[in-house]
């Protein structure tokens, strides 16, 4: 298997655990929350930085502007006076390249498709479900209640779709913006990890 898949979610839907699953499954790295760890180490800022701006949007991110400075490497002097969070942005956008140059592996979030578009070996995934499989699972391990499950739903899923919307050039949650759209709720949490195991082993035929 020499795919690198990522993976693009709603909140709720099983996106990590499909994620760290499909990984297990396929005997590849999974990169989530460790991403950032990574990103801090390589960057040189601190964790806590990273966390702190780790997929949320900022109104002042002038896309051309950040992705034509990148083009010139991490450490150009035009970095110098960008805003934090464009920093930050780009330290994890440099990592995620550097990882998928490491070999296959599954990386959830934070643009991960967008930075991996033109690499070969990537299959982008986006994982839906249905609102009341999203309230019960939330209900469920965070203990909240209907009614603040489904705000807490509704609240992560536009920070992440602005902050996808801000960072690259396409559309959190269309179809066409990625190679595969499925959604938990109908194969539940395992049966969408088998479901594309089968698929990524069929793109690497």
């Amino acid at each position: 298997m020499k795919k690198i898949i990522t993976i693009g979610r709603q909140f709720g839907s099983g996106g990590r655990s499909i994620g760290k699953m499909l990984a297990k499954e396929l005997d590849v790295p999974f990169y989530d929350k460790d991403l950032i760890t990574r990103a801090a180490k390589e960057s040189g800022f601190c964790e806590e930085l990273i966390e702190s701006h780790d997929e949320r949007p900022t109104n002042s991110f002038l896309y051309n502007l950040v992705m034509d400075t990148y083009s010139f490497g991490y450490n150009a002097t035009g970095l110098v006076d960008m805003p934090i969070s464009q920093k930050v942005f780009l330290a994890q956008f440099n990592t995620i390249r550097k990882i998928a140059e490491e070999g296959p592996c599954v990386i959830v979030g934070r643009c991960a498709d967008y930075a991996l578009d033109q690499n070969p070996d990537h299959i982008s995934v986006f994982i839906s479900a249905d609102m009341e499989f999203r309230k019960k699972r939330i209900m469920e391990s965070r203990g909240l209640s209907e009614g603040k499950a489904q705000d807490l739903i509704v609240r992560k899923d536009k920070q992440r779709q602005s902050y996808y919307n801000y960072y690259s050039s396409k559309r959190w949650g269309m179809c066409d913006t990625y190679d595969i759209a499925v959604t938990s709720s109908v194969l539940g949490i395992e049966g969408t990890v088998q479901f594309l195991k089968h698929f990524v082993e069929a793109c690497d035929q």
